[in-house]
């Protein structure tokens, strides 16, 4: 039992460091595009801010909120070490796969999903004895803002480039772009931060859900026996204090390998940014990420991302916006969530062989 939950946090870790590499794009997709930084200049920057985020979320938010909302996913009562192993192998799969063919999907979906998907497999239901296996008051919310994040992110974008737009009207043309590339720097420190502290926490509910279960059923520790479900996370971020570290760091580690598939879709196949479209899209991306992890509700940053970049796009006007590239984005978007399940299945079926 304690072999399978070193690997379930080895694969864990690898899947952060995966998502890091993945989403790499989403953070520096436009300062790239727009020249502001070479590629490398600008993974080490989004590389950089995306540990940060570890500092902000735990002092400024003081909790770790959106890996609670992972950890909770599932119904305790159908939570195994080998139901969060099969989850997690069906995430790296999904997102190895994805981003082998440059397609920007969500590894918040493809977690969710897998980790699901494995559930009800080992439930043999969604609902077993009246018990609904998936939480659905963590679950629902997430699944909304799979339309709201980009939603909001594409109205935040669209608002803040019109602004920008009527206070720059009169403005030297040169002397604004040149501006607007020295604001980049900070909207993509921003949107790294928001990055960050995004997804490195639902690599962090993971392992708190597998670390829990471990002090629950096989060590017996009484503290944790003793305390409500709502108060384990916390004692298991005391307790496991590495882990949101570790957690941060993986994920900043896989931001530094980049992503440059994905770079090319969302730097330049959506719509044709500007420094001063970059700005607008990446500060967007970052209100939306600093809201939803004040909700703590966990969100794909590549779908608010891309939301932001087609919001700038469609100030111009809508034929700006390639909806064709964006159309087989959302097809990969719906999809993630059950083929992650799906997969997941399939993994736990197969491990259960053993």
């Amino acid at each position: 039992m304690f072999t399978l939950l070193v690997i379930i946090i080895v694969l864990a870790f690898i899947f952060d460091y995966i998502n890091g590499f993945h989403d790499a794009a989403n953070s520096i997709a436009t300062i790239v595009s727009t020249k502001v930084l070479t590629p490398v200049q600008a993974v080490v920057w989004a590389a950089f801010f995306n540990f940060v985020a570890y500092f902000i979320s735990k002092y400024v938010y003081k909790s770790f909120g959106i890996g609670d909302t992972i950890s909770k996913t599932v119904t305790a009562d159908f939570i195994n070490l080998e139901v969060i192993f099969a989850g997690i192998l069906a995430a790296i799969v999904w997102n190895l796969l994805t981003w082998w063919l440059g397609i920007p999907s969500s590894s918040s979906h493809t977690l969710i999903g897998g980790f699901m998907g494995a559930a009800i497999a080992h439930a043999g239901g969604f609902s077993v004895a009246g018990v609904d296996v998936v939480n659905y008051a963590k679950v629902l919310p997430t699944f909304l803002f799979i339309f709201l994040a980009p939603l909001i992110g594409l109205l935040v974008a669209f608002a803040i480039t019109t602004i920008i737009l009527w206070v720059c009207r009169r403005s030297n043309p040169h002397v604004a772009e040149n501006w607007f590339k020295k604001l980049q720097l900070v909207s993509s420190a921003a949107f790294s931060l928001g990055h960050g502290g995004n997804d490195a926490q639902k690599v962090m509910g993971i392992i708190g859900a597998a670390l829990i279960y471990y002090e629950l059923k096989v060590v017996e520790d009484p503290t944790y026996l003793a305390m409500a479900a709502k108060d384990r996370f916390n004692h298991f971020v005391d307790d496991y204090w590495w882990v949101p570290m570790a957690s941060f760091l993986a994920i900043a580690l896989g931001t530094l390998s980049g992503g440059w598939k994905i770079v090319k879709t969302m730097g330049s196949r959506i719509t044709k940014v500007t420094p001063l479209e970059g700005v607008a899209a990446e500060t967007a991306g970052a209100i939306t990420l600093f809201l939803t992890e004040h909700l703590k509700i966990p969100v794909s940053t590549t779908h608010t991302i891309t939301g932001a970049i087609i919001g700038v796009g469609a100030t111009k006007r809508l034929s700006a916006v390639r909806w064709g590239v964006t159309i087989s984005l959302l097809w990969a978007w719906i999809l993630t969530i059950p083929i992650s399940a799906i997969l997941a299945a399939i993994f736990y079926f197969i491990v259960r062989l053993f």
